[in-house]
């Protein structure tokens, strides 16, 4: 089954065209700075294309997936002459709240409740929505299916989602711990335990997303019992631009003194902290480190803090769950700083969580799946490559089929 994959950001818009069949990518594109005067995209035909990088500043995100389409079909190389030969879209969508704890099919009844979440996920969901609708309409014949980042926590227990305020704002409003990056928890949880030669229903697998967004997730028996982020993906880790968790006391405190509005201080802690806010210098870790390395002592701190931060969800999740057997780095951070796994690891070999250096700083390996611990460490400790595309278009192509996923 042909199958377009689209992951809407709020800046980004990532693209890739399936074959579910022979799990072939076909077709990927980056859309960046989505909105501002410098906005770029990149599109390649795989697996022999030339990366072709276009203008599109200013340009809105639906406007920006329209031009995707039009490339697909006008581009010499392209595996399709027509979108009608599109047989499913896939779109990753980060909050289905309590709606939703599988993949469905978008239709008259699912995209209402789609909709619903919005407030969630206020940075991802509303341009992911816009470009279902926006899809709905120019193709109305093809069946379009959402892929939940929250939906693999739903197995988490009470204990474990509730928030421990007063029980008329989860009655009224549904305030609880809804996770994010499920699908890449749940692929990477897989991926250790296929590696592994191991049954997931018979393994405890901690799983770290570590890139611009981060999570860190509990899976126990293939099922996800905890995770860092929460009610929004505000909550947990320190990330690239978000502050993660804080004392809420100082939210107030801050609005306060400096006379902010609601949507200010939201601004702040989604779009201004994290690592942004405190080195000053970059939300991109790699920027980060080199200005570490030469000197930078705010750029310091900041992978500092990040590092303590990591180290204490692993720390809690290894405490939480009945055995560890293996812990999984994924996504931009995870899988190519080899500096900062082997400072997360350096706090936490005590646990049985030992790095083998010359496996961890091996880049030729890059790209792979693969372990990074030595023979003998009682946790094994994966790198495994973000696949979450390839996750989004099987769950699609399932459900076009008429088969169930969970």
């Amino acid at each position: 089954m042909l199958v377009l994959v689209v992951n809407a950001g709020s800046s980004t818009l990532k693209c890739q065209l399936i074959e579910t069949d022979g799990k072939k990518s076909l077709m990927k594109s980056l859309a960046e700075k989505i909105g501002q005067s410098d906005a770029t995209m990149s599109l390649q035909f795989l697996p022999d294309g030339q990366k072709k990088r276009y203008a599109i500043g200013g340009v809105s995100i639906d406007r920006c997936l329209e031009k995707v389409l039009e490339l697909m079909v006008s581009e010499p190389g392209s595996p399709i002459s027509s979108l009608e030969d599109l047989d499913a879209i896939g779109n990753r969508i980060v909050s289905g709240g309590e709606y939703f704890d599988r993949s469905v099919i978008i239709d008259d009844e699912t995209f209402p409740l789609i909709r619903k979440c919005e407030a969630l996920a206020p940075l991802h969901n509303p341009p992911a929505d816009t470009c279902i609708k926006m899809m709905r309409r120019m193709l109305p014949e093809t069946p379009q299916v959402a892929v939940f980042d929250t939906a693999f926590h739903q197995s988490m227990p009470a204990k474990a989602f509730m928030y421990p305020l007063p029980m008329k704002y989860y009655e009224k409003y549904h305030i609880r711990r809804y996770g994010a990056h499920g699908t890449s928890h749940r692929y990477a949880a897989q991926r250790a335990a296929d590696m592994m030669h191991r049954n997931i229903k018979h393994m405890g697998v901690i799983t770290c997303h570590l890139g611009s967004g981060g999570s860190i997730c509990a899976v126990e028996g293939g099922k996800s019992i905890d995770t860092t982020m929460g009610f929004t993906p505000l909550d947990g880790l320190m990330m690239g631009t978000r502050s993660g968790s804080l004392d809420p006391a100082i939210v107030t405190y801050v609005m306060r003194h400096e006379r902010l509005t609601y949507d200010e201080m939201d601004r702040i802690l989604n779009k201004q902290s994290g690592i942004l806010g405190i080195s000053g210098t970059s939300a991109d870790m790699r920027d980060v480190t080199e200005a570490a390395h030469a000197g930078d002592e705010r750029a310091q701190l900041a992978i500092d803090m990040y590092v303590h931060a990591v180290q204490k969800a692993i720390g809690s999740y290894y405490a939480l769950m009945t055995h560890t057997d293996a812990v999984v780095l994924t996504a931009g951070i995870g899988e190519n700083s080899a500096e900062l796994r082997e400072r997360i690891f350096a706090g936490l070999a005590h646990m049985g969580m030992i790095l083998d250096k010359e496996r961890n700083d091996f880049t030729g390996a890059i790209g792979e799946d693969r372990i990074v611990s030595i023979d003998d460490s009682p946790i094994k400790i994966f790198v495994v490559t973000a696949d979450e595309e390839m996750r989004i278009a099987r769950d699609t192509a399932a459900l076009v089929m008429g088969e169930d996923v969970h």
